[in-house]
């Protein structure tokens, strides 16, 4: 969650949302595909030292940036299908590791709306039904207690592909998902190559964007959306912050009908203002940009007042909202290419817990090895921090998403939970997820939008669920399951 108050770099990140970017269905199949993979290069690698009496050397993997986006996010939107399924200066806010503006933490006690709730600029939200069989993909949050969650459903006769078992659809909360509603959505279908979409992104309230592949716009409050025009390109990435809408647009032509952003190539960082349909490049030094043709990866994170961008060569751009992004450093990995069904590297993850505070993780390759390193002073130098394995042990799963709270706590979603290091601290902790170890599969994502609150997206996304913690990670649970009644 994330916020439109600039007076410091912490208000800043504390009004920014949370975005879980889920991947759509088929996201679990390949990462348990890649986890299998890794098992075995790790096996390899252990019987050949042992063979070469020989120590083996942990390799650090080429990585692909998560970052954890705390974007402001509007509320809005609720079901209605499609096909199932990221400027210049302006106001907004966006994200660390989702979006929204800042607020306190959810208050349990907190109760559904019974009539429509109107916006303040006058708009009224969607009450409409939940879908049937609603299966998240991607969460934003514009407040402590107000969310919006894309995914698919079935909901027949309004799927562009006339096809009733996958529809995007839309149900948002105002109570921290004790209670859900539906409302229209984009129609179109499942990310599949250059079509549908499957993330979501509320500014303030009112405008809201659905992305990756295709890009959508709402700026009634989810009432109605409008595709946006991209020219053949991919939106694989997209944030909000102070009035502001940063994405990410690249040449791709990869068709694995679950990760539309597989073989793309050259990425161009976009912008519009909060109520604008113009996109246009930041210019400069982010545009097109590559890892030497090969196929890459790239993602963007925001804050109140600044931005950054991690490049296929692992360079780190940053600049102040609506300004000229510049060089910022060097990341000690690179993005990798682009595996994850929803759009973000699938190699390494990067958060942010100030725009001086920044964290990545880089998967090892030969070895499976995560490596975690910090920043202290925005990306120009880095500082290699001890292995999840040191204090978890190796059987942590595959790293899918990583978040920072403003504080400097760090929160990994792996393939097999959640794992902690609290600020402070420089050892890893397995949380407690609803009293066990948590759903089969694991997480695709992990966001803080306080200190003591944040969502997590499970890969099992049949469970028709989102998680959250409201005491800084140590603890998880499900909210109230996105069915029909609540």
């Amino acid at each position: 969650m994330r916020g439109n108050d600039e007076h410091d770099p912490l208000d800043s990140w504390l009004g920014q949302q949370v975005r879980p970017l889920p991947p759509p269905p088929g996201t679990f199949e390949l990462i348990t595909r890649r986890a299998r993979r890794r098992k075995i290069r790790k096996l390899a690698v252990t019987v050949g030292s042992a063979a070469a009496v020989a120590a083996a050397a942990v390799v650090v993997a080429v990585p692909g940036g998560l970052l954890l986006h705390l974007s402001p996010s509007s509320t809005a939107t609720g079901v209605a299908a499609g096909r199932q399924s990221p400027t210049t200066t302006g106001g907004g806010s966006q994200q660390v590791t989702g979006h929204g503006t800042r607020t306190p933490s959810p208050s349990p006690a907190a109760t559904s709306p019974t009539s429509p709730t109107p916006t303040s600029s006058g708009f009224t939200e969607p009450l409409g039904p939940v879908p049937d069989n609603f299966q998240p993909s991607s969460v934003t949050f514009v407040s402590a207690n107000h969310a919006w969650v894309i995914g698919q459903a079935g909901t027949p006769g309004h799927c562009a592909d006339a096809n009733p078992d996958f529809c995007t659809s839309l149900v948002h909360t105002d109570d921290a998902g004790q209670t859900w509603h539906g409302g229209p959505a984009p129609k179109t279908g499942p990310p599949t190559g250059a079509s549908g979409v499957s993330g979501i992104r509320f500014l303030d309230g009112v405008n809201g964007w659905a992305f990756g592949p295709e890009l959508w716009v709402t700026h009634n409050a989810g009432n109605s959306w409008h595709q946006i025009p991209t020219d053949g390109q991919r939106v694989s990435d997209l944030e909000t912050v102070d009035g502001r809408a940063y994405a990410l647009w690249a040449s791709c032509s990869g068709s694995i009908p679950f990760s539309f952003a597989w073989d793309c190539n050259s990425f161009t960082l976009m912008t519009t203002t909060a109520d604008s349909d113009n996109w246009v490049a930041v210019g400069g030094l982010t545009n097109d940009l590559t890892n030497g043709g090969n196929p890459t990866s790239a993602v963007i994170a925001l804050t109140g007042s600044v931005g950054f961008l991690l490049a296929p060569d692992g360079t780190l751009y940053s600049g102040p909202i609506g300004g000229t992004w510049v060089k910022a450093g060097t990341a000690p990995c690179q993005p990798g290419r682009g595996a994850l069904a929803n759009g973000l590297p699938g190699d390494a993850w990067f958060a942010m817990a100030s725009p001086t505070q920044l964290a990545i993780a880089c998967q090892g390759i030969s070895a499976s090895a995560l490596h975690i390193f910090t920043s202290a002073n925005g990306g120009a130098f880095w500082t290699q921090q001890p292995t999840l394995g040191a204090s978890i042990g190796s059987d942590y799963g595959i790293a899918t998403s990583l978040a920072a709270a403003p504080d400097g706590t760090l929160v990994l979603a792996t393939t097999t939970g959640i794992y902690v290091r609290p600020a402070g601290s420089t050892q890893w902790e397995s949380a407690n997820a609803s009293g066990a170890s948590g759903p089969t599969g694991g997480f695709t994502y992990v966001g803080m939008t306080t200190n003591a609150q944040g969502v997590a997206v499970p890969a099992a996304t049949s469970l028709h669920e989102i998680w959250m913690t409201l005491n800084g990670g140590q603890t998880w649970a499900p909210t109230t399951p996105i069915t029909p009644g609540n």
